[in-house]
C-alpha cells in the first residue's frame, strides 16, 4: 500500500511533465491541420482510417520536433522558463530523446500507411524541424521560416492524402504559413534576454523590438488580406458544397 502510494503521485507527475514537453496544444493542433487539409482537399469529411492517419501524423512528427526542441533550449529555458520539464529535472535527457525517437517513429510510420508521397513530405518536415533545433534556430528569419514551412506544410499533406493540392489547400497553406511567421517573429521580440544567451542572430536582436514587431503586424496583415481570396475565387462555397 505504501508502494502504491508512492509511485500513483510519481507517474501522474510525469505524465503532466511529457504531456508539457510535447506541447498538447500544438501537437493537436498538428494533428488537425492534416485533416483539415483533407477536407479543404476532397470539399468533404476524408474517410475514418485516411483521417486518423493523418491526424495521428501531423501529431507524433510535431510532438518528436517539440520534445528534442526542448534539449536545445534547455541553457535558455533554465533563465526564461525554469519550470519546464528538463530544466526543472522532472524529464531526463535519455527520457526526452527516447520519446522524441518514439514519436517519429509513430507518426513517420502513420505517413508511410498512407503512401510514399505522404511519408516524404512527413520526413522533409521532421527534417527541416530537427535542422531547425539544432542549428537553424539561432539564424533569425531563416529559423523563422522554418518553423512557418513546417506549420503550412500540415495542410500540404493533407490534400496529398487525399489527392488534391487545389487552390484552397495552398490557400489555407499560406495562411498557417504567414500566421506562424508572424508570430514566430513577434514571439523572437519578447524573448531578446534568451536570444542574447543562445547568440542568436533574431531580427528582434539585430534590428530592434519595435522594428520585429511590426514586421510581425505586416505580415499578418496579408494573411488577413489573403483570408478574402477564398471567397472572391469561389473556392470555399464550391468545396462544402461538393
Amino acid at each position: 500500500m505504501v508502494f502504491s502510494e508512492m509511485e500513483g503521485p510519481s507517474i501522474l507527475a510525469k505524465a503532466c511533465a511529457i504531456i508539457e514537453l510535447i506541447r498538447a496544444d500544438l501537437v493537436l493542433g498538428a494533428g488537425i491541420f492534416v485533416v483539415a487539409g483533407e477536407l479543404l482537399g476532397q470539399g468533404r469529411l476524408p474517410p475514418l482510417p485516411e483521417a486518423l492517419l493523418g491526424f495521428l501524423t501531423g501529431l507524433f512528427i510535431s510532438g518528436s520536433a517539440n520534445i528534442s526542441n526542448d534539449y536545445f533550449d534547455r541553457e535558455v529555458d533554465r533563465i526564461n522558463q525554469p519550470g519546464r520539464p528538463l530544466p526543472s529535472g522532472r524529464v531526463s535527457v535519455i527520457e526526452l530523446w527516447t520519446l522524441s525517437l518514439l514519436f517519429a517513429a509513430v507518426g513517420l510510420g502513420a505517413a508511410a500507411l498512407l503512401g510514399w508521397p505522404v511519408l516524404a513530405l512527413a520526413a522533409a518536415i521532421w527534417t527541416v524541424a530537427f535542422l531547425y533545433n539544432v542549428l537553424l534556430k539561432e539564424m533569425g528569419l531563416l529559423g523563422n521560416l522554418c518553423v512557418a514551412f513546417c506549420v503550412g506544410m500540415t495542410i500540404i499533406i493533407g490534400g496529398t492524402i487525399v489527392g488534391s493540392i487545389n487552390g484552397i489547400v495552398l490557400t489555407f497553406a499560406a495562411l498557417a504559413f504567414l500566421f506562424d511567421l508572424g508570430e514566430e517573429i513577434a514571439s523572437d521580440a519578447m524573448d531578446v534576454k534568451g536570444d542574447v544567451l543562445r547568440s542568436s542572430s533574431s531580427i528582434a536582436k539585430r534590428k530592434g523590438r519595435i522594428y520585429a514587431l511590426r514586421l510581425s503586424v505586416g505580415i499578418l496583415a496579408v494573411f488577413i488580406l489573403l483570408t478574402f481570396l477564398p471567397f472572391l475565387m469561389g473556392w470555399l462555397p464550391s468545396a462544402i458544397c461538393t
